[in-house]
């Protein structure tokens, strides 16, 4: 079964760091593209937020710090896709359907990538930047507990 991105939300500060809040389990991409041709002096305010450090949930079309893997089916797959285009087209400056389709296409190729061979629940986080072309860099990384083990354990369950 493929593997793609779900938002998870660890409280709810993407609600207000954001435009709009995505929620937790809702299928994700990197969202970069509804940047695209932007100039970074027009990005501002919780736009700024959602483009240095958001994933894009094609559920709500909300905003969301972090994803995980997931297992994805391709009828799921198949709805991202639809559902970003759409979007593409009717919210985010697609010039017409066929930029818009391919657009989500390559949104959802590029996460299923990503996802591919990594372990479900792996955690990720990403930054995005203009660079002094005003191109978009994006780095998407793996977020790791800190320290090599798990918390200290307080107690043990144990039977009667």
């Amino acid at each position: 079964m493929p593997r793609f991105a779900r938002t998870i939300r660890f409280d709810d500060s993407d609600g207000r760091v954001f435009p709009k809040g995505a929620g937790a389990d809702e299928w994700a991409v990197s969202g970069a593209v509804v940047f695209a041709g932007a100039a970074a002096e027009q990005v501002v305010g919780k736009q700024k937020q959602a483009f240095a450090n958001g994933f894009l949930s094609a559920d709500s079309l909300g905003w969301s710090t972090f994803v995980t893997v997931a297992e994805a089916s391709d009828d799921d797959l198949e709805a991202v896709t639809e559902i970003l285009a759409k979007a593409f087209l009717s919210q985010f400056g697609a010039p017409d359907t066929k930029a818009a389709q391919s657009a989500a296409q390559s949104e959802v190729a590029d996460m299923l990538s990503l996802c591919a061979d990594l372990p479900i629940n792996t955690l990720f986080a990403v930054t995005r930047e203009f660079d002094d072309d005003g191109e978009i860099r994006e780095t998407i990384r793996t977020v790791s507990a800190p320290g090599e083990k798990p918390h200290t354990r307080i107690w043990d369950v144990v039977p009667d």
